[in-house]
């Protein structure tokens, strides 16, 4: 397939969302059908080209020299883009059945779906310019879903929002200057700067891009959106919150670090001390933040800001071990999240509560729904035959064998961090299945969450059950990306 075809994933959501906006399909049902319809298309062009398509680079104008919007299909574009493609429809399914009875639905929906075409935009990005670019369309096209309940909370949030994400993209902005204007004129396995800047200038505007373009991937101080943001309906603060946004940044972090600039260039620099040691520290940060935490959809978020920087940190270890074990997390934290975010949905959305102390017997009433939880629990904790052993351990030895004092200082916050893991997340399912005595909360007209939530929820625990059990299905296809193959 030639690379032009690479423009109709990218375009059909963006279409798709705009007829539902303006064309206002009215029911449901139709509705839901033409988001699915325009979805899926795009998903299946999307996984065409993934396997089928083109490798060159498809330029679609060129501002000057340096300065140029073109895609590529290489191997971060291909992973990044398929676990969206993947997970997408299916949430898609679940936000039906989470927004029935809901206002602006048409609204909702359509920038839903739009907001899928838009992170695609930036999987698929060849080069700095057209990776920001889209970059920066993903914060507004998703301002609306954060703040889709127009209460005094969601404002605020929305506000909060936009001011982190668009306050860190003109970071980022700068180094999309100096790198452009220091000859990366496409992405390139490690690295693509010429030396027009000398190397402590470049370094420097390393660390401003990596805190602007990591305002997305939540670190720290930047991390305060997230939690904040859980305010959205859940479908967003699932997929967006767990998936797009957030690994957005870091699909942006590992660009700039490993295909702009490279290992040669910052390995044993201030530059990545600096940033390795924000990682580390965020992890921990975030985990103890989240044992603290009562509400339990920003329980989950401060969760994610933790998740995150085991990413970061992996690939800021500038190793091909590192960058495999930081893009593996990515893929299957995405999946574990998804599964505790939709699940947690299922539980506000049935019984109206949204705190932990309110969960107190609830998995007597949803066995399905926390059964489904907890081993996405489980899986975050870092157990074995779940996926999120396999990535944690692949950052523990990758850490380890970088052997510096800053990745030994990282292997000792992961273990930490795992620790506290364990501790904001399975305490859940004992409230949910063991609660004290007398103390059960959910009333008797509590039941099991409908099908189109389950099902989704579904997926993704089987997802990570197979990852865990075979994750050879994945991890040879990610070795190869880390070692610059694809």
């Amino acid at each position: 397939m030639s690379g032009g075809w690479l423009l109709l994933p990218i375009g059909l959501p963006v279409l798709g969302g705009l007829y539902v906006l303006f064309r206002k399909p009215g029911t449901d049902t139709r509705r839901l059908v033409i988001c699915e319809i325009f979805t899926l298309a795009a998903a299946a062009m999307t996984f065409a080209m993934i396997l089928f398509g083109d490798r060159g680079i498809v330029q679609v104008f060129s501002l000057m020299k340096g300065f140029a919007i073109c895609f590529r299909v290489d191997g971060p574009a291909m992973l990044f883009a398929g676990m969206v493609s993947a997970m997408w429809p299916f949430v898609l399914l679940y936000a039906k059945a989470y927004m029935e009875g809901e206002h602006q639905r048409d609204k909702f929906f359509a920038f839903f779906t739009m907001t899928y075409g838009v992170t695609l935009g930036v999987a698929f990005a060849a080069n700095l310019l057209t990776m920001y670019v889209f970059f920066e369309m993903l914060t507004l096209v998703t301002i609306p879903l954060v703040t889709h309940y127009e209460d005094h909370d969601s404002m605020y949030a929305g506000r909060k929002y936009a001011a982190y994400c668009i306050g860190g993209a003109s970071l980022g902005f700068i180094a999309v200057v100096f790198c452009s204007l220091g000859g990366s004129e496409a992405f390139v396995y490690g690295g693509s700067l010429d030396t027009v800047f000398p190397a402590e200038i470049l370094r420097l505007i390393f660390v401003v891009g990596f805190f602007g373009f990591g305002a997305k991937a939540a670190i720290f101080p930047l991390h305060g959106w997230l939690p904040t943001a859980g305010v959205a309906p859940t479908p967003v603060t699932a997929l967006l919150h767990a998936v797009a946004v957030v690994n957005t940044g870091v699909y942006a972090v590992v660009r700039l670090t490993w295909y702009v600039y490279g290992p040669e260039l910052l390995a044993g620099s201030r530059a990545q001390l600096v940033c390795l040691l924000a990682a580390v520290f965020t992890l921990v940060f975030a985990a103890v933040m989240a044992v603290r935490e009562r509400h339990v959809k920003r329980r989950l978020a401060y969760s994610t800001v933790s998740n995150l920087s085991y990413m970061l940190y992996g690939v800021l270890l500038l190793t091909p071990a590192g960058l495999y074990a930081g893009l593996l997390h990515m893929l299957f934290h995405g999946i574990i999240k998804m599964s505790l975010f939709l699940c947690a949905g299922a539980f506000m959305h049935v019984t109206g509560k949204a705190y932990i102390y309110e969960i107190n017997g609830a998995g007597l009433r949803m066995p399905v729904t926390f059964s489904f939880y907890t081993l996405g629990a489980l899986s975050l904790t870092g157990i074995p035959l779940f996926c999120g052993f396999v990535s944690k351990w692949s950052l523990l030895t990758a850490g380890a064998e970088a052997g510096t004092p800053a990745a030994l200082a990282g292997v000792a916050a992961l273990i930490a961090a795992a620790f506290l893991c364990a501790v904001y997340t399975i305490s859940i399912s004992v409230r949910a299945f063991f609660p004290e005595t007398g103390k059960s909360s959910p009333e008797g007209g509590v039941h099991e969450a409908p099908w189109q939530m389950l099902l989704p929820i579904g997926v993704f625990a089987a997802l990570n059950i197979l990852f865990g059990l075979f994750p050879g299905l994945v991890t040879g296809f990610i070795q190869e990306i880390s070692m610059g193959v694809f």
